[in-house]
């Protein structure tokens, strides 16, 4: 680790915590040359594998930007996007791998984007699952309308058993 001041590559780690809910190591260091201190934060390197077959780091503001298109002219405020973006991460993270590919990510947005707003969802589903005609939109749509039916249902039979 060089010294952000002096350049010198040697630096001592004073103090190590867990940061990220586990997603980084927070480091405080010193140099040994100038004796300043500073910060750094070690984080996995999400990789994610193109269709091409390059890498590129992933970029949660990447994948929000596809989902900011979908969301244009609906309630979804900047903060949703934001959880959403950070949901979708998560998720990634939490599969253990390094590098994941393209399509991974995109499944990884519908989920978190269904919840959030059903006419985004169709949006970027409409792409991302490259519809081909109206039937594939009604064949999405009835798949949103029976699980919102089958969540109508759950809800009304928990509110029939609370005392």
């Amino acid at each position: 680790m060089h010294c952000p001041f002096c350049k010198n590559t040697d630096t001592r780690v004073l103090d190590s915590r867990v940061a990220d809910e586990g997603g980084s190591i927070r480091r405080r260091r010193t140099c040994s040359s100038c004796e300043k201190r500073f910060t750094t934060i070690e984080q996995m390197q999400l990789m994610v594998v193109k269709r091409s077959g390059a890498t590129e780091p992933f970029a949660r503001e990447k994948a929000v930007a596809g989902v900011r298109k979908a969301c244009k002219g609906r309630p979804v405020s900047d903060d949703d996007l934001a959880r959403l973006g950070q949901r979708v991460e998560d998720t990634l993270r939490s599969s253990g791998c390094a590098e994941i590919e393209a399509h991974q990510v995109g499944l990884a947005v519908l989920e978190p984007l269904k919840e959030l707003d059903e006419v985004a969802y169709l949006r970027f589903a409409s792409v991302y699952k490259a519809f081909d005609s109206a039937d594939d939109f009604a064949a999405e749509i009835a798949s949103l309308m029976s699980r919102s039916a089958d969540g109508e249902l759950a809800e009304e039979a928990a509110t029939r058993t609370a005392p």
